[in-house]
């Protein structure tokens, strides 16, 4: 472990770690369920992963290896200040293949790898009300969520058909969790729901401004809203990635001159990494 006096391991105190465990249980007991905790400050700003790093710090053991991912991948600010900083809190070992990850940090992104039942993966959160942009009232969304009156987000979605002939929204597309609560899955692409369904790992999600915790426990149904004549469907992409040829994972649109030429990569750069590999051998 690193030698920082005066800080605790994970930087967060016991007491802490033990209330967020508690929120952690009662997540993973009500999945999809929003459950509050007294957020702690951390050393970065909100909006950088306050609620995804406080679950780390809760969880992380001494023989943990933590891999830290932003939008897919792991050399971004973001990811490289997180790994740093949990590096020096505890003295982890930290990787970026995720096949060696036992806990995984993630901003916006789902590895394209799959994921095993000793592996956690933590989403950093920004807004976890699904129902935010439809009814800003919290007390309200508190009592549609227990009546179970998710009607308005299907009118959502078919307002979408309605205008644009199917469904447009791309990223943070709603979920329903164990035919129960409906979820904001964090900004995730579409393209990454499916992966969510019946996941070995363990899925937490955390939202530091917002002070909320919820939680995919492992084999937990997880169904993307859609209708009978609309079925749910993922991104597809015309071209392989330019630098692997995979013609199955989520690519990002990297445009490489004033003259509109573009290119499309994987936006899990460990996964295109170990296509690369594969495709050299």
């Amino acid at each position: 472990m690193a030698n920082l006096s005066g800080y605790n391991f994970a930087y967060l105190d016991e007491q802490t770690k033990r209330m967020i465990r508690r929120a952690i249980l009662k997540a993973v007991a009500i999945p999809g369920y929003q459950v509050p905790f007294g957020g702690r400050e951390m050393p970065m700003p909100y909006g950088w992963g306050t609620g995804g790093i406080q679950l780390t710090a809760s969880v992380i053991g001494e023989s943990d290896v933590l891999k830290v991912i932003d939008q897919g991948a792991d050399d971004t600010t973001n990811a490289v200040s997180i790994r740093n900083f949990f590096k020096r809190m505890t003295g982890v070992n930290t990787t970026e293949r995720t096949d060696d990850a036992t806990l995984i940090q993630t901003r916006h992104r789902i590895p394209e790898t799959p994921l095993t039942e000793d592996q956690i993966v933590i989403f950093q959160v920004p807004i976890p009300e699904p129902l935010r942009f439809i009814e800003p009232r919290e007390t309200e969304t508190r009592t549609m969520h227990a009546l179970e009156e998710y009607g308005v987000m299907q009118v959502k979605l078919y307002e979408d058909i309605a205008r644009f002939g199917h469904i447009a929204t791309t990223y943070a597309y709603p979920v329903k969790v164990n035919g129960r609560y409906v979820m904001d899955p964090s900004p995730i692409p579409k393209f990454d729901n499916p992966k969510m369904d019946m996941m070995p790992a363990l899925q937490l999600f955390g939202a530091g401004r917002e002070k909320r915790i919820y939680a995919v426990p492992p084999f937990t149904r997880v169904e993307s809203l859609d209708f009978d004549d609309h079925p749910f469907t993922v991104q597809q992409w015309d071209e392989p990635c330019a630098i692997c040829g995979s013609t199955h994972s989520y690519l990002d649109e990297v445009v490489l001159d004033d003259a509109g030429n573009r290119m499309f990569v994987c936006s899990d750069t460990d996964y295109c990494r170990q296509q690369s590999e594969a495709k050299n051998q």
